[in-house]
């Protein structure tokens, strides 16, 4: 063998301890899913933003986006516990989404009592009911969006 071959046999060695350790990380759920930091780090963005336009006075559209994010990680999280988001052609409501999200044990009945709240305060927001909710509403709203996220990973 030459020292190139030896050579090329130790880096494989290398590579293959290196994969073996992974997947035993893995298999013992060490690791979250590249598509978990994916969506936690796009989530956390629209978040940022959200807080970066309620403290410049557009609470409306803070809220807007923070309810958007919200109901895209529901949507994520139900692909994660096999909850339906399509009825035929037609979307399944963020609710629902809720609901069946409680009772395919991803969170609590809490969390889904809390998330119902925010898809309200994002409802009134998107549909022009701005006196129904404050600047303070909203920031509180983001800060309990971010928190939800974090504790339930899609």
């Amino acid at each position: 063998m030459s020292m190139s071959q030896m050579h090329d046999f130790d880096h494989l060695s290398c590579i293959v301890g290196i994969c073996r350790s992974l997947l035993s990380d893995i298999r013992s759920g060490y690791l979250q899913s590249f598509e978990e930091i994916i969506h936690a780090n796009i989530f956390s963005d629209y978040l940022e933003m959200a807080e970066h336009l309620n403290s410049s006075g557009y609470k409306d559209a803070a809220a807007v986006i923070a309810g958007s994010t919200l109901e895209a990680h529901l949507k994520s999280l139900a692909v994660k516990f096999s909850v339906p988001t399509m009825v035929g052609a037609n979307p399944v409501k963020a609710d629902k989404i809720n609901a069946d999200l409680v009772k395919a044990n991803a969170y609590t009945k809490l969390d889904q009592k809390s998330v119902t709240s925010w898809l309200d305060l994002r409802n009134n927001a998107a549909h022009g009911k701005y006196g129904e909710y404050d600047k303070s509403q909203v920031k509180v709203m983001i800060l309990a969006v971010r928190d939800f996220v974090g504790r339930n990973p899609a």
